[in-house]
């Protein structure tokens, strides 16, 4: 592996100008198919293997039409203070909007809510549901102005007016001004940790390389597999973090190899030979814990991780190709400028000279650390765990679910008519039940419906039970159910499972079956199938990285800890996002304004990406440390070396993580503000603590014992040479002369 990833790097430094046109040229045909590409239709929301959705797909197959995913949009009226919207002036205006909303070109239908007794009990709240023929991202302007212009004739009579659904609503932004800012907090690491401008904006600009091709691709791609707009949202995180990491560990070996006294285009193939090496095993970590995500079985999540593994696959190309290239074209640039002015002093164009200017300052601070680590291993292990558990213990009261309307911000037109119709029509009102009743064996299909109606309406916990609703063939009808509590509350989720538990007596007394479904249903059975896969999951990926790691580190005991600490980091993550999240803690510092479930998806996303970054950082970290001990030093002597040489650079490359993550965190979207912050902390947890501290005090204390691996084992594993020894050994090919010397700009 070594020995390829040389001669790779160096033939990149050497057909520089070959492969920057290259990259131009696939970014120039992958942008051109992007942007000419039709969209996608999204099917992201099927969540196969679930009652919920079984009961969507019978509605879909007996009540053709009925299902089409077509926009809504719930306009809700609320009276002035001490006054009824049945009060003859509210009512005409309630009535026009209606009648005025009905009217629109792409409209469905409208229904005027003193027709469908939609009126609160006290007279207070009124609505009505506006239907469309087309699909939310396919309402034209026009349409929505329609709307908007309807809703003006209530408001100019005094009532408020708020509206929820999915047909005005407006697209959240992943990040915004806040991804921007975690940039920038990037760019800042990358100056103070290479003291470089050049060197701090070759990962940023190889890093937005990448991101920008991945998302092109993915628009390319979206009409061929269905993606939409979401499922570029994770490649983006993590296109952008690894992106920057990759090429930083490539610049920051290759400055040290520049140190030692080696020629450029030598220390670009050394570079890419060594930290290459564990670029490609990091990156492969990450793919497999993304790429993993599908068998969960949900296709939104299979989308957006095998989305974002292609962007940290392509990250990896870029690093291992286009990164080297560019050090092609400026050499010295990347060097601290105390070195530059040196070398321009003593005339040494190619840096041979600079290794007693950089050996003595290698990690000074950072083998200090090592050291203290090296001489009490226990204790500094006990507080790392004993710390990170502590913070896990949230994880006990963890509640799976999905937040909707009533986690937006009070500001939002949606939280407002979300509250409103809490307040008027109960609590329950926004989570109605949808019960699909299967009466094709039944000899009474009416008389099936209406007792299975009684039943559910007798349950404790619900408030009301629509009237059956039979189609055309008269053989399924669809009962709507509103629960007394709120759709996120365990009471409600309880009403579930109840009302199901109660199906076996229905079907053998009426011959006829019966599903639970809605969003509220929906999210329940979700939250339950998120649940059952994560261990499975966690099998899978801890499973498959823990072959790979073995087969980079040659060693049974540093797979198992890395394991191990990626296990307290996450759970230590996961503690903190219930802690902020469910439990309100800090909430208002990071704009949550409405605490609840944590969403259904967070501990697989958690479990995924968090143990591929971490082990970035596993590999980063201890392939030095493994590179020292095979070139002979003492474990103990081994562990300092390796980490003084890469800590430094690990905590740069986790503060650009962390800076990156935390730009999502104020995103509008709870979901990706509660993924961005559970990234970040995740990350903070596993870089300080577990990779500073953790692997260090493990490593101590094992010893010699840390690198054991049985001999038919040895035998039978694959050498990959991560660690360059071949380099060392001199079993690659003489460094080629360069074609010339690379053009210098002006002053460096």
């Amino acid at each position: 592996m070594a020995s390829f990833l040389y001669r790779l790097g160096q033939a990149a430094f050497r057909k520089r100008r070959w492969v920057l046109l290259l990259w131009v040229a696939v970014v120039a045909a992958v942008g051109f198919k992007g942007l000419t590409a039709a969209a996608g239709s999204d099917d992201s929301s099927s969540m196969p293997g679930i009652e919920s959705q079984k009961a969507f797909d019978l509605i879909d197959q007996r009540f053709p039409g009925t299902t089409a995913d077509g926009a809504s949009e719930r306009i809700v009226f609320v009276a002035p203070d001490g006054q009824k919207v049945t009060a003859a002036d509210h009512r005409e205006a309630i009535e026009k909007t209606v009648a005025d909303a009905a009217a629109g070109g792409q409209v469905a239908s409208a229904v005027n809510p003193f027709q469908a007794d939609a009126v609160s009990k006290d007279g207070s709240t009124a609505y009505a549901t506006v239907t469309y023929k087309v699909t939310a991202k396919d309402i034209s302007d026009g349409s929505k102005s329609e709307l908007r212009q309807a809703l003006s004739n209530a408001k100019q009579a005094g009532l408020t007016v708020e509206t929820g659904g999915n047909a005005l609503a407006a697209q959240t932004e992943a990040g915004g001004l806040g991804e921007a800012a975690g940039v920038l907090v990037a760019a800042l690491v990358l100056l103070v940790t290479f003291g470089s401008m050049a060197a701090a904006g070759l990962p940023l600009l190889t890093a937005v390389i990448g991101v920008a091709t991945s998302m092109l691709a993915i628009m390319a791609l979206s009409s061929t597999f269905g993606l939409s707009s979401s499922t570029g949202t994770l490649a983006t995180m993590l296109g952008l973090a690894v992106g920057i990491d990759y090429a930083m560990f490539i610049v920051s070996r290759y400055r040290e190899e520049r140190g030692k006294g080696h020629a450029p285009q030598e220390a670009v193939g050394r570079a890419v030979g060594t930290a290459g090496s564990a670029v490609v095993f990091a990156g492969l970590t990450v793919v497999v814990a993304l790429a993993g995500l599908s068998v969960v079985g949900v296709p939104m999540l299979t989308k957006m991780g095998l989305a974002a593994a292609g962007a940290v696959l392509l990250s990896v190309i870029i690093a291992l190709t286009l990164v080297p290239a560019l050090l092609g074209f400026w050499p010295n640039a990347v060097l601290p400028r105390r070195l530059r002015r040196r070398n321009r002093r003593t005339g040494d164009a190619d840096g041979q000279h600079l290794a007693t200017a950089t050996g003595a300052a290698a990690g000074t601070r950072e083998s200090t650390w090592a050291r203290f680590v090296l001489r009490r291993p226990l204790p500094v292990l006990l507080l790392s765990v004993i710390g990170l558990g502590a913070l896990a213990l949230p994880v006990t009261d963890l509640q799976l679910g999905m937040s909707g309307d009533e986690a937006k911000p009070t500001s939002t037109t949606e939280r407002r008519a979300y509250d409103a119709l809490a307040d008027g029509f109960g609590p329950g009102f926004n989570g109605p039940l949808t019960i699909v009743v299967d009466a094709q064996g039944a000899h009474d299909a009416a008389g099936a419906a209406d007792t299975i109606a009684k039943k559910i309406a007798s349950t404790d916990g619900v408030v009301s039970v629509s009237k059956p609703r039979f189609n055309q063939a008269g053989d399924t009808a669809i009962i709507s159910a509103t629960p007394s509590t709120s759709p996120t509350s365990e009471e409600t989720k309880n009403l579930v499972h109840t009302i199901r538990s109660e199906r076996p007596g229905l079907e053998s007394a009426t011959d006829a079956t019966f599903q639970v479904t809605g969003t509220t249903a929906a999210n329940i059975d979700v939250a339950q199938k998120m649940q059952s896969a994560l261990i499975p999951y966690l099998a899978v990926v801890v499973g498959l990285a823990f072959l790979l790691l073995l087969v980079v580190f040659r060693s049974v005991l540093v797979p198992v800890k890395a394991a191990v600490g990626f296990l307290l980091s996450v759970l230590a993550a996961l503690g903190a996002v219930v802690a902020v999240f469910q439990w309100g803690w800090a909430a208002d510092l990071l704009g949550v304004e409405q605490t609840g479930p944590i969403m259904s998806m967070m501990p697989i996303f958690l479990v995924g990406i968090v143990f591929g970054l971490a082990m970035d950082y596993q590999v980063f970290l201890v392939s030095r440390m493994r590179e020292a001990y095979v070139h002979g030093q003492t474990p103990g002597r081994a562990m300092v070396t390796g980490f003084g040489h890469s800590a430094r650079v690990v905590v740069a490359a986790a503060l650009i993580m962390v800076s990156v993550f935390s730009g999502f965190i104020t995103a509008g979207e709870s979901m990706i503000k509660m993924i961005g912050f559970g990234l970040a902390i995740a990350v903070l947890f596993d870089a300080f603590i577990i990779r500073m501290a953790f692997v260090p005090a493990v490593l101590a204390l094992l010893g010699h014992r840390a690198w054991w691996l049985p001999r038919w084992l040895d035998r039978v594993l694959p050498r990959v040479d991560i660690e360059g020894e071949a380099l060392t050994r001199g079993d690659t090919p003489a460094a080629q002369p360069e074609e010339r010397k690379p053009r210098e700009t002006a002053g460096i």
